[in-house]
């Protein structure tokens, strides 16, 4: 594998955007994000269906917020490695014209963004480096302002990203923020890893692993995941594991909440 770092890199720590990367079986990550996930994946052994079945959930949202809601701009904060069926090319595949606006805090997702700028010839497609925690600086960038008119509707995408900000205050308060500079008819797509159907020994391994700073992904609880969608009207099935949302498969094909571990929802901004 090739371990060619970009100049200025930290290789040495673990970064969710690669090792997600690599539960999807990519190779745009290092030594240390293949560490950080096979232990995970101890504690979590499924984590890897979680992952694609996260992706999967992204798709499908995506296709439903361009297809059936007729969104043709989106916020993807978060955005992780490109890989197959990125936001853009799932959206313009459906409305062309869509616009499309990445973010995230891995330089190295900066060194792929050629891959997320690939964009149709009649829409448009721009990556910017920011941090969720920090809305306001996300919201004023300039090529931000440039690709998307918040004064009409926008999707926000908050993919497996959320889980990242331990405090839960915040993350409420950051999804209040994104979603109060957009208009109605906006749409708020989140994930967000939970222990709610969990056995207890694998729920208590999981918090001592946080606790001792082994994992970065914060669980939530249904309710607490709930109060993301305060206000909006949710779509479809609900607050569900992300492999229930609108799902494409019949029921026997589908893996137990246990295994997925994430929740997803999708809801409109009245």
């Amino acid at each position: 594998m090739d371990e060619t770092a970009p100049p200025g890199l930290d290789t040495s720590t673990a970064h969710p955007a690669r090792r997600y990367n690599y539960w999807l079986g990519g190779k745009d990550n290092f030594a240390a994000d293949r560490e950080s996930g096979d232990m995970i994946e101890l504690a979590h052994p499924t984590v890897r269906l979680s992952a694609r079945e996260n992706r999967s959930f992204l798709q499908r949202a995506v296709r439903f917020l361009a297809e059936e809601a007729r969104v043709d701009q989106f916020l993807d904060i978060g955005t992780g490695l490109p890989t197959a069926d990125n936001t853009h090319e799932v959206a313009q595949r459906r409305v062309p014209h869509a616009r499309i606006v990445y973010v995230d805090n891995d330089p190295m997702v900066g060194v792929h963004a050629r891959a997320l700028l690939s964009s149709s010839a009649e829409g448009v497609t721009r990556y910017l480096e920011g941090d969720l925690r920090d809305p306001r600086a996300i919201l004023g960038h300039p090529q931000l302002k440039e690709a998307l008119d918040l004064g009409r509707p926008v999707a926000l995408i908050l993919i497996a990203v959320l889980h990242f900000i331990a405090d839960h205050a915040q993350a409420r308060d950051v999804v209040r923020e994104l979603m109060s500079a957009l208009p109605s008819g906006s749409y708020l797509a989140a994930s967000n890893f939970t222990l709610d159907h969990s056995s207890p020994e694998t729920a208590a391994v999981a918090r001592q692993m946080i606790a001792q700073g082994r994992s970065d992904a914060h669980p939530r609880t249904r309710a607490e995941f709930a109060e993301f969608f305060t206000g909006l009207g949710l779509i479809g099935p609900g607050i569900v594991p992300v492999s229930e949302w609108l799902p494409e498969v019949p029921a026997h094909q589908r893996p137990p909440a246990e295994q997925v571990a994430i929740y997803g929802a999708v809801g409109r901004k009245p």
